[in-house]
């Protein structure tokens, strides 16, 4: 059961930007697309709206469309997509504690037989 709960979870947040996205979302509150584009060079135009449309579609990303000339589109978290923040703060802290020689890419003890 929990494992399928996990599997969910992953699922919803799999993707290169998906996370970077809610990273920008948690700390900039209501963000417009082009606003995300700057934010996040290395993405291109067509990956950002998908992701946005999976996180939309999956109650995590809200989008707000004004009717103006050029239209206005803004992205938010959901009140359910604000909830996921503290655990992403722990996942950040879970990654600082890795170990040096593992962060630049050497080889970890996993398998080495001293």
């Amino acid at each position: 059961m929990a494992a399928r709960g996990i599997e969910e979870a992953f699922r919803m947040l799999e993707g290169r930007w998906k996370m970077v996205i809610v990273f920008h979302l948690f700390a900039r509150g209501v963000l417009r697309f082009s606003e995300l584009e700057k934010a996040i060079p290395g993405v291109s135009q067509k990956m950002l709206i998908q992701q946005l449309r999976e996180l939309e579609r999956d109650g995590i990303v809200t989008r707000t469309v004004y009717p103006q000339v050029p239209p206005k589109v803004e992205y938010s978290l959901t009140k359910w997509g604000q909830a996921m923040c503290p655990a992403l703060d722990e996942l950040l802290e879970w990654a600082a504690l890795r170990p040096k020689q593992q962060a630049r890419g050497e080889p970890s003890d996993r398998g080495r037989h001293t």
